[in-house]
């Protein structure tokens, strides 16, 4: 039997996954062109990660070569702002913002306003950050605009007290970035570690997740059932969901009431023409 894994290593940063970036080319990209980069980027940061992985040094600098000729992580940003633009689709916190209408109306002026963490921030000027009931703290990889933190999440210091913690994360295509399965899990597990413990009538501390659709019904080793699995073990609940041709949007809520098992990589869904997404969670 092989010796069991130590649980308490560091979590991998989302910083290493990526390589520097270079100054890209502002030119307009058209629908079709940004999705091709998109997936590019993201085929390249998996071979990247299993290079890695297996200490091919001369694979991850051939990687990074290739990366940095595609514009690297800056063209990758400038690809994502282009696919929420309103003539690609809108912004995806205008559902989240739609969602949470109702409580937000009932959340008291007295009380300060909610706490929300958008992990992934690509725009100081979306729905969430025009609403006067959030308090959006904003961060992200490669920071585009004064207001977004130049931050890994992975690296960023746990909350001391609940002050410290909010009230909602959003995380919008940002797990399917993530090049590993056992790193998104890490990543889902930390939300919970940054969300507030108060749970009050007018909100529920809540996690936003948008995906590819690809993610969940062409995968052979995640289906949408296995999603609801690994966060209801998180003590999440599916409060809201939505789909588009391109995108699943889903509202969680946090109650605590987990069963905080292991759930690993299994095959679910086989087929040739399936991709390999996955998320393997960990005790």
């Amino acid at each position: 039997m092989a010796p069991a894994k130590n649980r308490s290593k560091r979590p991998t940063l989302l910083s290493r996954t990526r390589p520097p970036t270079v100054k890209s080319k502002h030119a307009a990209l058209s629908a079709k062109a940004t999705r091709t980069l998109i997936r590019s980027h993201h085929q390249l940061l998996k071979a990247r990660a299993q290079a890695e992985a297996a200490g091919d040094e001369a694979r991850v600098s051939s990687i990074d070569a290739q990366i940095q000729a595609n514009g690297g992580l800056e063209s990758y940003q400038i690809a994502s702002k282009l696919g929420q633009s309103l003539e690609r689709g809108g912004d995806s916190s205008k559902l989240l913002v739609d969602w949470i209408k109702p409580q937000l109306k009932q959340w008291m002026a007295s009380i300060p306003k909610l706490r929300v963490l958008e992990v992934g921030a690509l725009s100081t000027k979306n729905a969430i950050s025009s609403t006067p009931a959030l308090d959006v703290t904003r961060i992200d990889l490669n920071s585009q605009e004064s207001g977004i933190l130049k931050q890994d999440f992975m690296d960023r210091p746990l909350p001391s007290t609940d002050e410290d913690r909010f009230h909602m994360i959003s995380l919008s295509l940002v797990l399917n970035y993530v090049p590993d399965a056992t790193g998104r899990g890490e990543m889902l597990k930390r939300c919970v570690q940054f969300l507030t413990s108060t749970c009050s009538i007018q909100f529920v501390p809540s996690l936003f997740l948008v995906l590819p659709v690809a993610c969940v019904d062409n995968s052979r080793y995640l289906t949408e059932s296995r999603l609801l699995e690994i966060l209801a073990s998180l003590g999440f609940y599916l409060a809201q969901s939505k789909r588009t041709a391109k995108l699943i949007f889903q509202l969680w809520e946090y109650t605590g009431d987990g069963s905080r098992k292991s759930l690993k990589k299994e095959m679910l869904n086989p087929g040739k023409k399936r991709n390999n997404f996955a998320i393997i969670l960990e005790r």
